[in-house]
C-alpha cells in the first residue's frame, strides 16, 4: 500500500475494488477459473473411485463442484463475506473423513447413492461448527496472536506441501509439461512486458499451450495411449456427453440421507476436515490480501470469511458434492502471475459457473486438461505463493535469534511431522467413538503442513521472550490491520473509473 492506499509497489494493476470492463472482467475470470480447475476435477475423482460411481454420474458430480463454486464465492463476495479476491472451492480436508464415512456406508452392503447421502449429511451437520465460530466472532480473535513471524511460514507452508504433486504430475509427459511450464515463464515474466495480453493472461495462455501440444501428439499418435498427456479417451467422453442438463442446479438429487449412527459418527469425524480447512483458510486471507497490495484482513474480515466457508459447506451438502467449499490457493498464486485482483472479475468468474455447468459437455471439456499441464501450473503458482509467505519476514528483524529459530523449527515442523504420521497414521480402532474421533482430529492436523506450521510459529512466538514488538513485525501490523485502513482504501479504489488500470512500475 501507497500513502493513497494503494499499489504500493506496482505488482497489481486492478486492485480489489477496481472494476474492468465487463467482457475483459468474464475473460480475466475464466482464467481464474481455469486455475482451479486441478484441484477442483481431482476431488470428485477421489470421490468417486472412492464410491465407486458411473462414468455419467461423475461427470455430473464434477459439473455440480463447479456450480456450487459459483454459488459460494458469490457469498464470500457479499456483505456476508470477508470479499477478498478468493475462491472458493473443494476442499481436500475433507476427503480422510469421508473414506470413513464410505467404509462404514461399505460395510453394510450400501450403494454410491447411500454414500453420497451419508457424507453430505456429514458435511451439513458439522458446517453449523464454522458458521458459529465463524459469525460469533471467535475465531477472529485468532488474529491476536498472529504476527508476520508466525504468518510467512505458514503461508509459505501452503505451496511447499505440494511439492509432492508438481513434478511427479509434470513426469507424466515431460514434453507437454515443460513447454508448459517454460510458456509461463516467458508469457509472464518477458513477453508480458511488451504485450499486454501476455501481462493480463500467462496462466489461460500457457494452459492452451500445454493442452494444444497434447492435442496434436494425441491425433498425429506421437503420445502413446495410456499416457496421461494422451487425449483420446477424453475427446470421446466429450463427444458423448449431452448438450444440456439442469441436475447440477438440483438440491439433494441423489436422495435424502437418513439419520443413524453412521451420520452421528460421520457427522464428528467431519469436524477433523474443518479444522484443517479452517486453519488453511485463515493463511489464504493473509496471503490474498498480500498479494493484492491490501491492508492486512481484519479480525471482523477473518470472522466473516470463515463463516461464510461455513454457509459455504452447508449449501455443498444439499447440492451433494460429497465435499465441502474452502478458500483456493491456487487463485491466490494467479493474482501475482496475472497481476489482477478485482472484485469484480472473481464474481464474473462465478456467474460463468452457475451458468457453464448447465451444459452437459461442460464436465466433460474440463476433464480433457492433462495431468502434465496440471503439475506444471502447479509449480508455477504454488512456488509463488511460498515466496509471498516469506516476504512477510521483511517486517520481522531477521538478526534476532529467537526469530530464527522459531521460523527454521516451524519450517521443519510443517514438512516432517506430516510425513511421519502421513507413513504411519494413528490408529485408534479398539477404542470408543469419542477417542476414535480424536485420533482423526489429530491425523488430519498432523498431516496437513500449514497446520503444523502454523501451530508451532504461534505457540514458540507468543512464549518465548527475547523479541519486542517491533522486532516481531507487529508495530506494522498494527497500523495495517485496522478497520481505518480499509476505509481508506476502498475509498482509493471507489475513485477508479471503469476499466482504469494502474501501471506497473
Amino acid at each position: 500500500m501507497s500513502e493513497n492506499g494503494i499499489n504500493k509497489s506496482g505488482w497489481v494493476i486492478y486492485p480489489i475494488g477496481s472494476k474492468p470492463k465487463m467482457g475483459l472482467a468474464f475473460l480475466l475470470g475464466i482464467q481464474q477459473y481455469l486455475t482451479m480447475f486441478g484441484a477442483t476435477v481431482i476431488i470428485p475423482f477421489i470421490v468417486g473411485g472412492a464410491m465407486q460411481l458411473p462414468q455419467e454420474e461423475l461427470a455430473l458430480l464434477i459439473s455440480t463442484m463447479f456450480f456450487v463454486s459459483g454459488i459460494t464465492t458469490l457469498l464470500q463476495q457479499s456483505p456476508l463475506g470477508n470479499r477478498l479476491p478468493i475462491i472458493q472451492g473443494g476442499t481436500f480436508s475433507f476427503l480422510g473423513p469421508m473414506f470413513a464415512i464410505v467404509g462404514m456406508v461399505g460395510a453394510q452392503g450400501l450403494g454410491w447413492e447411500v454414500m453420497i447421502q451419508q457424507v453430505s449429511a456429514a458435511v451439513m451437520f458439522a458446517s453449523l461448527f464454522e458458521i458459529i465460530l465463524g459469525y460469533t466472532g471467535l475465531l477472529g480473535y485468532i488474529k491476536r496472536l498472529i504476527s508476520p513471524l508466525t504468518i510467512a511460514p505458514t503461508i509459505a507452508m501452503i505451496g511447499l506441501a505440494l511439492y509432492g504433486i508438481g513434478a511427479p504430475w509434470m513426469a507424466g509427459n515431460w514434453t507437454v509439461s515443460l513447454v508448459t511450464l517454460i510458456s509461463m515463464i516467458l508469457y509472464s515474466q518477458v513477453f508480458s512486458r511488451k504485450i499486454k495480453a501476455f501481462l493480463l493472461f500467462p496462466v489461460l495462455l500457457a494452459i492452451i499451450t500445454g493442452w494444444l501440444v497434447a492435442l496434436l501428439g494425441t491425433v498425429f499418435n506421437l503420445i502413446p495411449e495410456g499416457n496421461p498427456a494422451n487425449l483420446r479417451s477424453q475427446l470421446e467422453l466429450i463427444a458423448a456427453a449431452k448438450w444440456i442438463s439442469l441436475r447440477p442446479a438440483l438440491p439433494f438429487k441423489w436422495g435424502f440421507p437418513q439419520i443413524n449412527s453412521i451420520t452421528i459418527a460421520g457427522s464428528l469425524g467431519m469436524l477433523a476436515g474443518y479444522l484443517g480447512s479452517m486453519v488453511e483458510s485463515i493463511g489464504d486471507y493473509y496471503s490474498c490480501a498480500r498479494m493484492a497490495e491490501a491492508p492486512v484482513p481484519t479480525e471482523r474480515m477473518i470472522s466473516r470469511g470463515l463463516g461464510a466457508e461455513g454457509l459455504g459447506c452447508l449449501i455443498a451438502s444439499i447440492f451433494q458434492t460429497a465435499n465441502g467449499t474452502t478458500s483456493y490457493s491456487e487463485n491466490i498464486g494467479s493474482i501475482g502471475l496475472t497481476h489482477v485482483a478485482s472484485r469484480r472479475v472473481i464474481k464474473a468468474g462465478a456467474v460463468l459457473m452457475l451458468i457453464l455447468p448447465m451444459f452437459g459437455k461442460f464436465g466433460a471439456v474440463l476433464s480433457t486438461l492433462p495431468e502434465p499441464v496440471v503439475g506444471a501450473m502447479f509449480v508455477a503458482m504454488f512456488g509463488l505463493i511460498a515466496a509471498v509467505g516469506i516476504s512477510n519476514l521483511q517486517f520481522v528483524n531477521m538478526n534476532n535469534s529467537r526469530n530464527l529459530f522459531i521460523i527454521g523449527i516451524a519450517f521443519f515442523s510443517g514438512l516432517s511431522f506430516p510425513a511421519h504420521f502421513g507413513a504411519a497414521p494413528i490408529s485408534w480402532v479398539d477404542s470408543g467413538m469419542f477417542i476414535q474421533t480424536l485420533g482423526s482430529i489429530l491425523q488430519t492436523i498432523l498431516t496437513t503442513g500449514m497446520a503444523v506450521t502454523a501451530i508451532v510459529a504461534i505457540l514458540l512466538d507468543n512464549l518465548l521472550p527475547g523479541a519486542t514488538k517491533a522486532e516481531r513485525g507487529l508495530e506494522y501490523w498494527e497500523t495495517e490491520a485496522s478497520e481505518e485502513a480499509w476505509v481508506k482504501a476502498e475509498a482509493e479504489w471507489a475513485k477508479l473509473a471503469v476499466g482504469e488500470e494502474l501501471k506497473i512500475r
